[in-house]
């Protein structure tokens, strides 16, 4: 058990180092770019405005405060898995530091990301929202994927890392849209 799970840490560590090596200057300013949140606040504008839109001020207003809610709560669950695993980061890691491309040198632990986890879990929750109001609402999953993906051309998270981020993001906003709709259901019960 033991060799599989450092076979799989290794293969893990290989694959990054593959796909950040993919990378080139004429797209680092790029993907820099693409790693700071704040340079998605035209989404983040765009989606508030279609939740107002679709659910007026008053219950628009209660879905916001819940997205801002997930936010936090994935943020702070982020941080206890990533305190409680300490799996390094792989621009500190010293096995791979040297064969990586590196931009940026955050110095908190890797895993899960953080990005991937909430990108996911606010997007796939924003999807359960407004799927039936836009058809076109799921492209809006292109988001955490090209938001993870950053965090490997930047050499600051493995695969798995992203992976799991993914999957645990996915998950939570399942769980959390279901119980966000009991929630919705006995503050506006004559809405459908």
């Amino acid at each position: 058990m033991a060799n599989n799970l450092l076979d799989i840490i290794q293969k893990d560590k290989e694959l990054l180092i593959f796909l950040n090596n993919l990378g080139n200057e004429n797209w680092d300013a790029f993907w820099l770019a693409i790693t700071h949140q704040f340079n998605w606040a035209p989404l983040f504008i765009f989606i508030i405005f279609l939740v107002i839109k679709s659910f007026g001020w008053k219950r628009g207003g209660f879905m916001i405060l819940a997205m801002i809610i997930l936010v936090a709560f994935s943020d702070q669950f982020t941080n206890l898995i990533k305190n409680s695993v300490e799996r390094l980061r792989p621009n500190n890691d010293f096995d791979i530091k040297y064969s990586l491309r590196t931009f940026i040198k955050p110095q908190s632990f890797s895993f899960t990301s953080g990005h991937a986890t909430t990108s996911t879990f606010f997007s796939v929750f924003v999807v359960l929202l407004l799927r039936e109001k836009y058809k076109y609402i799921y492209f809006i999953l292109l988001f955490p994927l090209i938001f993870a993906y950053s965090r490997l051309y930047l050499g600051v998270h493995f695969p798995i890392d992203i992976f799991v981020g993914i999957i645990i993001g996915t998950l939570f906003a399942t769980i959390y849209y279901y119980l966000f709709k009991k929630v919705d259901k006995k503050i506006f019960p004559t809405i459908k």
